[in-house]
């Protein structure tokens, strides 16, 4: 069965793409939840000819998504995590990591349009992840998972010293 998808659709299509489906997954999924549509002839034409239209405005949205490109591979971005013994993480970093540490960056792009390899990290290293930021345009971004800096306990040290020398001021005070 020919369908013509109205909006991405993981693992099949992009929008208005025209693809080939079993029956069963056209008829009682995609088209009834609005993904797709029947690709009639008189549908086909109709999409021909918004697709000679969209031609212009998509060229634009693929130099944008061509200068974010080449902004994301200028960052260098290095995720902080907990780290136990060795270079084990404490959990995991994944794609939502990923795309909180592009949000701080001014890089607002959502998570569903990045994907790492095994889909998580477990340990400290260099890694890439694929970003999709087009159909088209697809980065290899590189980043980095090092471990937390452990705070050395220098405040509590000074508190202890501070009640000391307010004891010594008492006892000046006492003396008077």
């Amino acid at each position: 069965m020919e369908i013509i998808l109205k909006q991405d659709v993981h693992n099949l299509g992009f929008k208005d793409d025209v693809v080939t489906v079993k029956n069963g997954y056209g008829r009682n999924y995609l088209i009834p939840q609005g993904f797709a549509i029947l690709a009639t002839p008189s549908a086909k034409k109709v999409l021909a000819e918004n697709l000679k239209q969209k031609a212009f405005k998509e060229q634009h949205i693929i130099d944008e998504a061509k200068k974010t490109a080449k902004a994301l591979l200028a960052l260098a971005v290095k995720i902080v995590a907990k780290v136990g013994t060795g270079d084990k993480l404490f959990g995991s970093i994944n794609n939502g990591d990923v795309a909180q540490e592009l949000a701080k960056a001014g890089h607002d792009i959502d998570k569903k349009f990045i994907s790492i390899a095994g889909n998580t990290i477990k340990r400290t290293g260099k890694y890439n992840a694929a970003i999709r930021l087009h159909r088209e345009v697809i980065v290899d971004f590189p980043f980095e998972v090092v471990a937390e800096v452990a705070k050395v306990e220098a405040k509590p040290a000074e508190k202890a010293e501070a009640p000391k020398a307010e004891a010594v001021v008492e006892e000046a005070a006492a003396q008077n």
